[in-house]
């Protein structure tokens, strides 16, 4: 019997920074009938309210769901009607600006020049500065055929780990490289929610997409929670049926 079970947020419980659909609102309602949930993942939180929390049915157990953007350094938890900050943990300024330039410097040691973009490619997530190829705001089909195999994100991570020792840096998502401090990673997270829900480790399991070397998921494999990879949100629709029917 485990305890929590927590996600992954793109590609896993949604499509890429696209609104989970309401059958996946309606799995995890039911999950929350027998387990705490958690969602960690790279987006800040005005991204998770607008993916996760204003899309699950009312029956939802909102009391057992915690959420936890830019990579588990911020966690949000449902208490008195609301959705409020349990920790928030920042860059300085002038870290934000080392982590700007070594970007740039990147991009333009790896001569990596993308035909189109959508938006802005970098964003200051506060706890988390995160490089999105293609832009922001890219359509998915755009997103899905980028860098399907991460292959052209490794050459870009190998560099930016040369400019920036001491800092976290992962691949996530469809076309992105988050920059977090160091140690700061999925595993950090869940640790840090074991500390804030009591929840130990061993009673936790975890479900993402990138649960690979590399890949910003491999961390809970890397910390010993029990771990299931998916291709997309409907292999994780049949991972949570299986959890309901043997937590029952």
């Amino acid at each position: 019997m485990k305890q929590l079970v927590a996600f992954d947020l793109d590609g896993t419980l949604a499509e890429s920074k696209q609104a989970i659909e309401p059958d996946m609102g309606e799995a995890l309602a039911d999950l929350l009938t027998v387990a705490h949930v958690a969602v960690i993942s790279g987006g800040d939180w005005p991204q998770f309210d607008k993916q996760v929390a204003s899309r699950l049915p009312e029956r939802a157990d909102r009391s057992r769901l915690w959420l936890m953007p830019t990579t588990g350094t911020k966690l949000y938890t449902f208490r008195e009607g609301q959705w409020g900050t349990v920790y928030a943990e920042l860059f300085s300024d002038e870290q934000k600006q080392q982590i700007l330039k070594a970007f740039d410097e990147s991009l333009e040691a790896t001569g990596f020049v993308p035909e189109q973009t959508w938006g802005e490619r970098i964003e200051d997530r506060g706890s988390q500065i995160t490089f999105s190829a293609l832009g922001q705001h890219a359509p998915i089909h755009a997103k899905e055929v980028w860098d399907p195999d991460f292959a052209k994100r490794k050459v870009i991570q190998a560099d930016l780990k040369k400019r920036l020792p001491g800092l976290s840096i992962n691949m996530g998502g469809a076309t992105s490289i988050d920059i977090t401090q160091e140690g700061v990673d999925k595993a950090y997270g869940l640790k840090r929610l074991r500390d804030e829900s009591g929840i130990p480790l061993e009673a936790m399991m975890f479900v993402g997409d990138a649960i690979f070397p590399g890949g910003n998921d491999y961390p809970a494999k890397e910390l010993g929670l029990d771990t299931v990879r998916v291709r997309d949100p409907q292999d994780t629709l049949s991972v949570i049926a299986t959890v309901v029917a043997c937590q029952k």
